[in-house]
């Protein structure tokens, strides 16, 4: 079973930035669209940030848009997300996810997910 492991989650004042990791293990996402979704409580979990298999495309919510870059490395297998300018909204618990290419960058749901990473942005 292909596991998705987070880090780099933490607590961080309005303003400040944070980067997530995304470790992938058990078998590579090469031919899969990677990104995170977070989930604030008492709320749905939501599309944050997507990039393309070949890394040449990505896609952004709006709210995040500006602020947050993704990126991958396929030689480590992994994915980040970088993360400025923070704000108390973003506080969320964060997910890595991984989708088949052929879905498109901005999608609903994800064929393997993460554990979550909490992010806590303080006023």
């Amino acid at each position: 079973q292909a596991q998705l492991v987070e880090s780099g989650g933490g607590l961080v004042q309005a303003g400040g930035s944070l980067t997530l990791s995304c470790a992938a293990s058990r078998r590579t996402f090469t031919s899969y669209n990677m990104g995170w979704f977070r989930q604030a409580p008492g709320k749905e979990r939501v599309f944050v940030a997507g990039i393309a298999w070949s890394g040449g495309d990505t896609y952004f919510a709006d709210s995040v848009k500006g602020r947050f870059t993704i990126s991958r490395d396929d030689a480590l297998n992994t994915v980040y997300l970088q993360m400025n300018s923070l704000k108390p909204e973003d506080t969320a618990a964060y997910y890595c996810a991984a989708w088949l290419a052929y879905r498109g960058l901005r999608v609903g749901g994800a064929d393997y997910w993460g554990q979550g990473a909490q992010v806590t942005v303080s006023s």
